[in-house]
């Protein structure tokens, strides 16, 4: 069975889903700038580049060299994949799903199905940062000092606003959602 979409918008001509206001597109545009630091810091771990740690803690701690090479990139294209799924909730994406999706391409995202994963996202994003920034003291102490410990500060201080820009995008999504029947 297939859904037939206007070549315009890419929707079934059923749904009328009003556009994503300018300050959604925004928030959800800078989710994946928010998460680039971060991925930038652990990729320059990876190649080698100085961001403070001894060998015997990157050998340790992060199995580097060896098999952190590979878990370090891994984890930042997870990360950067996750935060860009956020332009799905301000996109014709998520309205309707992309044709090379297999079972469910061309068929029109149910909301709930967006919603749903994007709230819990939301709040696991912000408990897991937050917890991370209440023992950021703690975090690496003796192994990651000075300057290096500040920048990687600067590069992970960003992820603080991923859970709630995330919430925010979601709730304009199914407020959205909400209003097109």
């Amino acid at each position: 069975m297939t859904t037939e979409t206007s070549s315009a918008t890419g929707q079934p001509p059923s749904i009328t889903t009003p556009p994503p206001p300018r300050w959604a597109r925004w928030a959800a545009h800078a989710v994946p700038l928010i998460a680039l630091p971060s991925s930038l810091w652990r990729l320059a771990m990876a190649a080698g580049l100085p961001v403070g740690y001894s060998d015997e803690v990157l050998r340790t701690d992060y199995d580097i060299p060896g098999a952190g090479y590979l878990i370090l990139p891994l984890i930042t294209v997870a990360q950067e994949a996750a935060a860009l799924l956020t332009l799905g909730l301000v996109s014709n994406w998520g309205l309707v799903a992309p044709r090379w999706i297999p079972f469910i391409g061309g068929r029109p995202v149910r909301p709930m199905a967006a919603v749903v994963p994007a709230a819990v996202g939301a709040v696991i994003l912000a408990l897991v940062t937050f917890s991370q920034l209440m023992i950021w003291d703690t975090v690496d102490e003796g192994t990651l000092t000075g300057a290096h410990r500040a920048f990687m500060g600067w590069c992970y201080a960003p992820l603080l606003l991923w859970g709630p820009l995330l919430a925010a995008v979601t709730v304009s999504y199914h407020l959205r959602r909400r209003r097109e029947r």
